[in-house]
């Protein structure tokens, strides 16, 4: 069950670079972000609502575990975007990826430091397994002009950037155990990341004048955005409590299983099919569906 939700949320985080793509083309991120943050608190405030009034057990309340959300939303939600659009703008969006992918190792070394999680051989080979597809399911990195300065910022920001990823997933795995409400969980850490980006932003006038150049449907997609990563958010924190927390993680950021068949057979970007990229595929199903019959 804990491998399920974990692709469950690889889907929905998945689905939320496909629509960003169309999103960030429509309008700029620095407007749009905050509706994908509104959203965030929004939408599973929403699913809490209907949760609370399906279950027979009553609402609680656990300062550490709602602690601990929103630590993770600050480290992860509100750092972890927030340096990634560094790295994408310093480096381009290929070497951003691969920093992207490395994530799980962070959240492996989270678990173990915070979580006292212990992995055996067998499933740290099967993780080495993954990451190598999931290397190979890169975009090659072709030569760049970015200067020597810019270079270092850039693999700085990158560095901060999967750190943030993986150890706010451990904390949100962390806040699980104490406190087992993964909807209202959510909306705490979406609270405390839109807090702080409301808090740093700094050109007002920039953003009103981006939201009223925006039509209906780049709200919309950034909306889209907002719901897909509430979802991912809520189904990788039920996985966590299932399996460990580094093993949800490293399944989570295999989004390229998904992000590659729709670029090449709906996108129609037919110089993404390659050898290369099918033999990482193959060896990312591989590792997955060994973890899951281990």
């Amino acid at each position: 069950m804990g491998i399920t939700l974990a692709l469950l949320a690889m889907l929905s985080f998945g689905s939320n670079i496909l629509i960003t793509r169309y999103a960030v083309a429509r309008m700029p991120l620095e407007a749009g972000f905050f509706i994908v943050l509104t959203v965030n608190v929004l939408f599973p405030a929403l699913v809490y609502a209907l949760e609370l009034g399906l279950r027979a057990a009553p609402w609680s309340w656990d300062w550490k575990g709602a602690g601990l959300f929103a630590l993770g939303g600050v480290v992860g939600t509100f750092l972890g975007r927030r340096f990634l659009f560094d790295t994408v703008k310093l480096l381009g969006p290929s070497r951003a990826s691969v920093f992207h992918s490395t994530s799980p190792a962070f959240a492996l070394i989270g678990a173990w430091l915070l979580a006292d999680e212990r992995l055996g051989w067998l499933e740290i080979g099967l993780m080495a397994l993954v990451w190598f597809g999931l290397w190979l399911t890169q975009p090659r990195v072709g030569a760049t002009s970015v200067g020597v300065v810019e270079a270092r910022r850039g693999l700085l920001a990158g560095l901060l950037t999967v750190a943030g990823f993986g150890f706010g997933n451990v904390f949100r795995g962390l806040a699980m155990r104490s406190w087992h409400e993964s909807a209202l969980g959510s909306v705490v850490a979406s609270v405390a990341a839109l807090a702080l980006q409301l808090a740093v932003t700094r050109d007002w006038g920039m953003v009103r004048a981006q939201f009223r150049a925006a039509d209906r449907t780049a709200i919309g997609l950034y909306v889209a955005c907002g719901i897909t990563t509430s979802c991912g958010s809520i189904f990788i924190a039920e996985a966590m409590v299932r399996m460990e927390i580094a093993l949800a993680v490293l399944v989570v950021h295999t989004t390229p299983l998904l992000i590659f068949p729709v670029s090449v057979f709906i996108l129609r970007n037919r110089e993404e099919l390659a050898g290369r990229t099918l033999a990482g595929a193959v060896l990312v199903l591989a590792g997955i569906a060994s973890l899951a019959l281990r």
